[in-house]
This record gives structure tokens, sequence and C-alpha cells, in this order.
């Protein structure tokens, strides 16, 4: 019975409010004490119980619990006939708690979405050569798989025959394909995006990597237990302390009225109110700005944070390859450029998506004797001419002559971090292209937003070689930049940051980034990211919107400072009314009530003031907070 009411606590609270409303409906503008009374006392009845029930449960532990208190003082208003106060209690109480804890469970099912990634089945040879289709549980090491165009591999391997290109971003990070050739390495859960190879199994099921991304995450969120709140903490203390002064006040006088009366103004409402309105308004603030915080514990933690760490690719660059730099040697470049399109419009490899999307629209012409030239590029005959189109490589097989400009170009756009995609016409260099994925715009001056909030270290941490991450690193000012880093060794670094005594936050947007994201302090996923990334983490940026973590690095600052105002508020008018009750002749139930219930009101109007918060420089018309980065809209 008792688990059935706290399981449809969330119910109660709907009812309850609604029942407060059809009393307050009564009292101004039906003016009748009836429908009040009654809507108010089932009102209290229906929300007292779950709380009695926590009540009761925390004493058998031995726990003194605000709900103990709360639960004495809805009792005490009631046995007074004070019904709209024992009601608006309970409703508050309840309200508040479900406000806490309606996110908690979110990143739960990352797991599951992790299993549902996983390889399921393999294609394995059998003693006379064929290969047939087996659960991946029945590969042993050893094996041999098939693997074919648009499978995911299964295991953690080797390639024996055949060569593709395969997209490893759910363990890397990597946003453009890697080419696999014989003796290259696989991981379990990528995906080969064309090509067929046939692989040796080195490792298979929980020892691959892809199975130590799962155990990573299951480890990171089991190792984050819920924070215990600053309520609940205080509420140790404050509860026997209200408590034993109601005792000895009806002790030495045998007034009941003044015991029930010091229980009721005792009770913590605009103390249990004041935190969940903060967080309500910092929450839909952040919702219309395109931030969303998953619940308080994660607005707490984020506001301390000193050190933000992030993956490379999709989160500082915006994860499509595309053409940065060019340089043509050839005057009839329209021409060129519709040979090189003819050839590149027949590969499915990112580099060419890259070069066609660059030249846009153009003449096509029919390509013939088309040679794949493995590790090096293509080779075809082109309204009769021989084009060859590939990396530096291709070009010294080809013996097209590279002049001392065409190698400082190469040399230059190397530097800058570039894929190189050169194109040769009867043997003469004509186009040179270099590729590679863009910065974010506006990343620059977000993550100097982010230094002046606070966040010392900024440290980037990619799958990528490890020039391109300092190319990056030096770009953005980064503190440090680590490249060649795999899952395991993100939330290695992490861990490493967090021992030293760092609050750390991770960005982040793939499967890849799932541990790091659960393991980091807070976790803070790009929108655009896989379910995983984004369930698994605490604050998600919507639309993969960059700019909008100064935002909420800001606003979490705020939320932080305005739910310890709210706390302090509620706590001063306590002990204020206690304080007034037994030392002064002046404070009766109904002038407490009365200061009571505005200091509820003046908790939730300063909550409030956070749905106009807002960082210096995001909107005009707005005053500047001086105390820190922060302003409030006019």
């Amino acid at each position: 019975m008792q688990r059935e009411i706290l399981a449809r606590k969330n119910q109660i609270t709907l009812v309850s409010g609604i029942l407060i409303l059809i009393g307050l409906f009564g009292h101004f503008v039906l003016h009748s004490t009836v429908v009040f009374n009654t809507a108010f006392i089932i009102a209290s009845i229906l929300g007292a119980t779950p709380i009695a029930i926590q009540a009761y449960q925390s004493l058998k532990v031995k726990v003194i619990s605000i709900d103990v208190l709360v639960t004495i003082a809805v009792i005490g208003a009631f046995a007074i006939q004070n019904y709209e106060e024992s009601a608006i209690v309970t409703f508050l109480f309840l309200f508040g708690s479900y406000l806490e804890q309606r996110t908690l469970n979110k990143t739960r099912s990352a797991i599951r979405s992790l299993t549902e990634m996983a390889p399921e089945s393999a294609l394995l040879q059998t003693e006379n050569g064929e290969f047939v289709e087996v659960d991946v549980d029945d590969v042993d090491e050893g094996a041999i798989l098939l693997v074919k165009t648009g499978a995911r591999v299964p295991v953690d391997g080797t390639v024996l025959i055949g060569e593709g290109h395969i997209n490893e971003a759910s363990i890397t990070g990597e946003s453009l394909p890697v080419t696999k050739v014989e003796g290259s390495g696989v991981f379990a859960g990528t995906i080969l995006e064309n090509g067929t190879i046939q692989i040796r199994a080195d490792k298979v099921g929980e020892d691959t990597t892809f199975g130590k991304i799962i155990e990573l995450v299951e480890e990171a969120q089991d190792s984050k237990s819920e924070a215990e709140r600053f309520i609940d903490r205080f509420s140790k203390y404050y509860t026997p302390v209200v408590l034993v002064i109601a005792f000895i006040a009806w002790l030495f006088t045998r007034d009941v009225e003044l015991g029930i009366t010091i229980l009721v103004l005792g009770c913590p409402g605009a103390l249990v109110i004041g935190v969940p309105v903060s967080n309500v308004a910092g929450i839909g603030n952040g919702a219309r700005h395109g931030v969303l915080l998953k619940g308080s514990e994660v607005i707490g933690d984020f506001s301390r944070v000193d050190t933000i760490v992030f993956d490379k690719t999709g989160t500082l660059t915006v994860g499509n390859p595309e053409v940065a730099e060019k340089a043509y040697y050839n005057e009839d470049t329209e021409i060129i450029l519709g040979y090189l399109a003819s050839i590149e419009r027949e590969s499915d490899h990112p580099l060419a998506k890259a070069v066609l999307k660059e030249i846009g629209e153009t003449t096509f012409s029919s390509v013939e004797n088309t040679e794949v030239v493995k590790g090096g590029g293509i080779i075809a005959t082109v309204e009769g001419k021989r084009v060859a189109v590939g990396n530096v490589a291709l070009m010294e097989r080809e013996k097209v002559g590279l002049n001392e400009q065409a190698r400082q170009d190469i040399a230059r756009f190397e530097k800058n971090g570039n894929s190189l995609v050169l194109t040769a016409v009867d043997g003469e260099l004509t186009v040179l292209m270099g590729i590679r994925d863009q910065i974010r715009p506006g990343v620059k001056e977000d993550l100097q937003a982010l230094k002046r909030l606070g966040v010392k270290d900024l440290v980037v941490l990619s799958g990528d070689n490890q020039g391109t991450v300092d190319l990056v690193a030096a770009e953005l000012g980064l503190t440090e930049a680590h490249g060649h880093m795999l899952p395991e060794d993100k939330s290695a670094y992490i861990g490493k940051l967090q021992e030293q005594g760092q609050i750390v936050a991770f960005v982040g947007d793939g499967v890849n980034d799932s541990p790091s994201l659960a393991l980091a302090d807070i976790g803070i996923a790009m929108g655009s990211g896989t379910d995983v990334a984004i369930e698994t983490s605490d604050v998600v940026l919507m639309n993969s919107d960059f700019s909008r973590l100064p935002h909420a690095l800001g606003l979490t600052k705020i939320t932080a400072r305005n739910m310890k105002q709210n706390i302090l508020i509620a706590v001063g008018v306590v002990l204020l009314l206690l304080g007034s009750l037994l030392f002064s002749d002046w404070m009766n139930m109904a002038i407490g009530m009365l200061v009571h219930e505005g200091s509820i009101l003046v908790v939730i109007l300063n909550g409030m003031r956070l749905l106009n918060f807002s960082l210096k420089g995001d909107k005009k018309g707005t005053v500047t907070d001086p105390k820190s980065d922060f302003i409030l809209e006019k």
C-alpha cells in the first residue's frame, strides 16, 4: 500500500493543487466556507499521506528528516483548523520533490541505447570456406569474418583481405572515414562505409573497445551517486531544533496551541519552495535559450566548474569536412574542375563529397578506364585525357612534376591541418585543394567568455592526430591539447583531473564521448549528437549551438546564488517568527501566517528574476549585475 501511494506522488500533487484552486475559487468567488474548507481538508489529507509515509520510513532508520517536521506541522495546523496552511504546505513540499526528481533517471536509458548499437551478428568463415551468419557471442578469437559495405564490424580485429573506408566516429570521434587495407586494425561497432574486407578476430565480446565503452559508462554512472541536498542536510539540525523548541514551550506553558503554533510557523514553506522555484526559473531560462539543464544537482555542480574538457570533432569543429584552401595552376580552370567533378561523383569518399560541394554546378563528362590506386586515389580517362586525383604519393607515382610554388602550397596546406586532394591532367598538376573540418564560427569568443566566468583550464581531447589538434588549440587559445585519444584515454584523463581536485565538465557529441560525459562532474552534449551522448549528459546544448555554453555556465552560477539567497530568506524568516513568538508579546498566529506566506511570495519573486537572466552582450536593452558578467533584462 505504501509503495503504491509513493508511486503516485505526482498524481497526488496534481490533484492536491487542483483542490487548492477549487478552495480558493470557493472562498473568493463563491464566498462559500463549505467549499473552501472541504477542498482544503481533502487536499491536506491527500497531500500529507505520502509525506507521512516518508516520515515514518525515515524514523524507522532513526533519521529525523524534514518529512517528519512537515508531517507534524501539518497535523498541528489541521488540529487548530488551519486547513489552508496544511494544504498549501503539503502541496509545496510535494511539488518541490517532483521538480527535483523528474530528471534523475534519464541517464539510465543510455546503457540500453549503447547495447542496442553493439553488433549482434557476424559472417563467420566455416571449414569449407563459406561464410555463414552467426550470433556475435559465438565468435571466438582467431576466427575469420567477412564484413560487407554498410555493416558494423563485429569484433576488434585485423584486415586480412580487401580494403575499404570505415567510419570510426563511434570510437575515435574522427569525422573522416579511415582507409583500411591489409594489416590495418579495425574496431567493433564501427561501420564499413564502402568496400568488402575479411578480418581476423583479435578481441571479442566485452574485451572489444566498444565493449569497454559500455563498461566505462556503467562504471561512471554507478560512481555518480546523488549528492545529498543542502536542505536535507540542514534539516538534520533544523527539524530536531524546532521540535525541541515546540516541546519545551508546551512543557513550560502547558499551552498546546503555542506548541502547535511554533510547529506551524517553523514549517519550512519558503525553504521548501525556495530552491525549486529557483531551479524552475533557471531551467526555464535555459530552455528558452537552447540549454537543457537536467535538474538542480546539475546546476550546483556546474556553477563550480573550473576545468572544461572538449572533444574536437563536432564540438569545437563543425563535424563536416569542407574545402578550406585551394590553388589553381592552369588557366582552363572550369574545364579541369569539370573533369575533377566527373571523377569524384563516382566516389562516395567524404573528401570526394567535399570536393563536389565546393565545385557546385558544372559540366560532367563521361569517365573511362577508372583505376583505384590503393592508398593513393583514382586515375581515369576523361575526354581522352589521363586525369589523376589523389594525394602527393599518387602524383609521384604518375611522375607529375611539382614546381616550387606547388611544393610551398602543399607544405602550407598540410601545416594548416588539411587533407590534400591534387588533380593532374596528362602529367601536369592543375588543382590543389585542402580539406579540413572547420572550426565553429564564434568558438574563440565563446571560450574567452568561459574564462571570464571563472574557468581556469580549457582542454581538447581528440582521436585526431596530434598535429591537427595542436593547430586547433593554438587557434582557439586552449590550455592543453591531446590527440590520438581513445575513449578510455579520455575518461582516464578526466579521472586524473578529478583526482587533482578539479571540478571537470566535458563537452562532446558522440558515442565515444559517453564514458567521459558520464564520468565528468558535468557532462555537456551537443544537441545534434547521438542519443546516447545526450542521455548520458547533464546539460544539452540544443541544435549544437556552442554559443549557448557561456550562457549555460553563467545561468547556473547566478541560479546557485539565487538558491542560496532563497534559503537565507526562508531560514531568516523562520528564525524571526520563532524568536518573536517566544520573546515578544506582539507575535501571534495571524501575524505569523502573514509573514510566513509573505516569505513564500518573496522567494518566488526572487527566483522568477532568473527568467530574465542574460550575459553581457547577449541582448540589447539590459542592465548589468555589477558583481559578475551577468545581466538581467529590463
